[in-house]
């Protein structure tokens, strides 16, 4: 019997197992591999690129931390709402959510909206990048599909994700959108100091999609902040960073008259030397640089020329000094307040103010929670206890005041 089976095996040996099945097994194990790592993309690459020189908890003087409770402290940028991480949860990494604000004592942050970015490095030379960057952190994140290929539909997504975080907060955060929202919510921060409220901003108008109607459109959604040019020239007119160095455009003129109808604060960060010089003479409301840092105290490309100091100080803007070394020199509490201590000298202190640029691809030497360690520098530096009330957010409500619609205008 055992022969008989042997012969048999003989004659009909076996198959091989198919190269092509194996390999077809194997391509399929990497694709679910790739599936499953997709989710994870976004968050490593928030980790790397938002980081902090130390991690709280962040130890101050007690005449500091004192003067700190007090303050109303504002920032004017940060661009958290271009990552997945919940705003309502205290986080590990990145700079910015609701309950580290609340630790850090800020009252007021600026929530600026990013929809499109170069991929190469650096500050200069760049022209209208292909759409990769953003884009794949979009898909990748899992954004709706009506965001892939549209800056505008990714504007107005990042709008409602922090209306989405007021409602499910229980009342400890909330979205400005009018000057009767602002002035109540001051009042409020006196009584109960752990709540925080925030408003959004544009970084980049690239996101009109070249049609005016669309800042009306934005407005709806609350957008109460907009700069005209991010790191590449728009329909606008010509950004710091790019080719052409141009001004302001006849449409970006009919965009900041309507920005002002309106009650959108104009942004200048990312401006060319001649825009800014052409804004400022049309602008009929203060105007806000919502994070910089000033060449006479650091040397950078980046960063705006003394002449334009004291135009602000004429127009009665605020000037919002970054945390970050390319705008500072050093990610560090000194070199902010060196910045800060150079603007207050030439511009006077009424038109300096936070720009931190927290969650915008920077390292900072602490995140929001660590904001006490500012006001312990500016102490230090020897400014005043009303200066340093200006300078930590004073500076930035006066303008806002002034820029914010009404509430029966909003409501029409």
């Amino acid at each position: 019997m055992e022969e008989t089976q042997l012969q048999k095996e003989k004659e009909d040996p076996p198959k091989p197992t198919s190269k092509r099945k194996l390999l077809g097994k194997s391509l399929l194990g990497v694709f679910l591999l790739i599936l499953l790592a997709i989710p994870l993309i976004p968050r490593l690459y928030d980790r790397i690129s938002n980081d902090s020189i130390s991690r709280g908890p962040y130890l101050i003087s007690e005449e500091a931390r004192a003067l700190h409770r007090s303050l109303f402290v504002a920032d004017l940028h940060s661009d958290a709402l271009l990552w997945n991480r919940n705003l309502l949860e205290r986080n590990s990494y990145g700079h910015v959510d609701i309950p580290r604000l609340i630790e850090g004592g800020v009252a007021l942050q600026g929530f600026t909206i990013v929809t499109k970015s170069p991929t190469a490095s650096g500050y200069v030379g760049h022209d209208n990048p292909v759409d990769v960057m953003i884009r794949g952190l979009v898909m990748t994140s899992f954004w709706p599909i009506r965001t892939w290929n549209s800056l505008l539909e990714r504007a107005l997504y990042q709008c409602e994700r922090l209306h989405e975080a007021e409602r499910d907060s229980g009342g400890t955060f909330r979205v400005i959108l009018a000057k009767e929202d602002l002035t109540s919510y001051i009042k409020e921060k006196l009584v109960d100091r752990k709540q925080v409220a925030g408003y959004l901003g544009i970084e980049g108008a690239h996101c009109l999609e070249g049609k005016i109607e669309n800042i009306d459109r934005l407005f709806r959604e609350g957008v109460r902040m907009m700069a005209p040019t991010h790191f590449f020239d728009t329909e606008l007119g010509g950004s710091a960073h790019g080719k052409s160095q141009k001004g302001l455009t006849d449409f970006g003129k009919e965009c900041i008259q309507r920005m002002e109808e309106l009650g959108i604060l104009l942004d200048l960060s990312h401006a060319s030397r001649k825009m800014i010089e052409e804004s400022l003479e049309i602008a009929t409301k203060p105007v806000v640089f919502s994070h910089t840092g000033v060449r006479g105290a650091f040397d950078s490309d980046r960063n705006i020329d003394d002449q334009f100091l004291e135009k602000i100080r004429e127009n009665g803007g605020v000037i919002g000094i970054g945390f970050w070394k390319e705008a500072v020199g050093a990610a560090d509490v000194a070199s902010i307040v060196k910045s800060i201590r150079y603007v207050a000298t030439r511009a006077g202190v009424d038109h300096v103010g936070l720009g931190s640029d927290f969650d915008g691809s920077v390292i900072t030497p602490f995140d929001s929670s660590g904001m006490g360690l500012l006001t312990e520098g500016l102490l230090e530096d020897g400014f005043t206890r009303d200066e340093i009330e200006k300078i930590m957010g004073r500076n930035v409500l006066r303008v806002l005041l002034q820029s914010l619609p009404s509430k029966e205008t909003v409501s029409e």
